[in-house]
């Protein structure tokens, strides 16, 4: 026994993770709180539902940039844990935060959707003993969030939208001193920067316009000095008709075609542009009509750069079509 406090010499020393580092399994020392996530070899952990996951991490006074992965599969369903399948058709709205600090929402849709949040802590913000906190909640829980938020959404997002989500990886690092992007984004580009979230993405190599199925996207608070964190962005909206399927021709074959003539004859008088029925900070609520202009067949709508709370973007129903994003650009 020794006198230092209630220490013992058989007290398991842990060591803290020294950045930079990528904890890519929950089998490491580091992680040190594991609240409603169960532990992976291969992944982080997956969530049984809204929780978190602690770590040790020796910042030495320094700011770190934290980076988070999360996706979703065939086992991310509302209790995983206990053999229930039921599988949600609705996309998942969870909050991403640190600290006690609410820093990026992700919108996954789909069972192969991947997301990537990043956000980075001050060392006002590390404690001494080192634990950064990663807590993933759903958008009904949890202080922060207004009701208008929480009302436009509802019915809209699957309920316990956490729950089976995988916590792929976890990267602790410092900023580098300086951050080169363009100035504008394709729309799937956009959402690998983590600017917007809008259903997660299959493929990470992907690029082009982005596809925005859920009717609503979210605009997200980015890096210091990086795409879209200071002054306006301008996001350019579109849209698409619904590929004619290559199935035999029955009445829904039909439909798809009547939908994409239909589509087809709007663009050709201009008429097919996107409109945006409102936006909401996650924070503050609705913030009035949104600054849009139309032309032609494209929508162009102008957002300040969201700094302490992320934005959530509500479309209005586009017949016959489905509204994409296809390009941001920063000013």
């Amino acid at each position: 026994m020794t006198n230092s406090g209630s220490a013992t010499e058989l007290d398991q020393v842990i060591l803290p993770a020294i950045p930079p580092i990528h904890l890519t399994s929950g089998k490491v020392a580091a992680l040190q709180v594991a609240d409603r996530l169960r532990r992976g070899s291969q992944i982080v952990g997956r969530f049984e539902t809204s929780g978190l996951a602690g770590f040790k991490v020796s910042a030495q006074g320094r700011t770190l940039r934290v980076q988070v992965a999360l996706s979703a599969d065939e086992r991310s369903v509302s209790g995983w844990h206990e053999g229930r399948t039921e599988v949600a058709g609705l996309p998942r709205l969870v909050q991403v935060r640190s600290q006690g600090r609410l820093r990026q929402c992700v919108l996954l849709r789909g069972k192969k959707a991947h997301a990537r949040v990043a956000f980075d802590l001050s060392p006002e913000e590390i404690p001494d003993d080192g634990l950064i906190c990663v807590e993933v909640l759903d958008i009904t829980e949890g202080d922060g969030v207004c009701e208008e938020v929480r009302q436009a959404v509802a019915g809209r997002v699957a309920e316990d939208g956490v729950a089976g989500l995988r916590l792929d990886k976890v990267v602790f690092e410092e900023p580098p001193p300086v951050d080169y992007d363009p100035d504008t984004l394709d729309g799937s580009r956009c959402e690998l920067y983590s600017l917007i979230s809008a259903g997660g993405l299959a493929n990470l190599n992907r690029q082009g316009p982005r596809v925005l199925r859920s009717g609503m996207f979210v605009v997200n608070p980015v890096l210091k000095d990086r795409f879209g964190s200071s002054g306006h962005v301008t996001l350019r909206l579109g849209t698409r008709a619904e590929a004619v399927s290559m199935i035999p021709a029955t009445w829904r074959r039909v439909n798809s075609e009547l939908r994409w003539l239909r589509h087809a004859t709007r663009k050709l008088l201009h008429s097919a542009a996107p409109s945006v029925a409102g936006v909401f900070s996650l924070r503050d609520g609705d913030l009035g009509a949104p600054e849009q202009s139309m032309l032609g067949n494209v929508t162009d709508l102008v957002l300040p750069s969201p700094t302490a709370s992320p934005l959530l973007v509500v479309l209005a129903p586009c017949p016959d079509s489905i509204p994409t994003l296809e390009s941001g650009t920063a000013h």
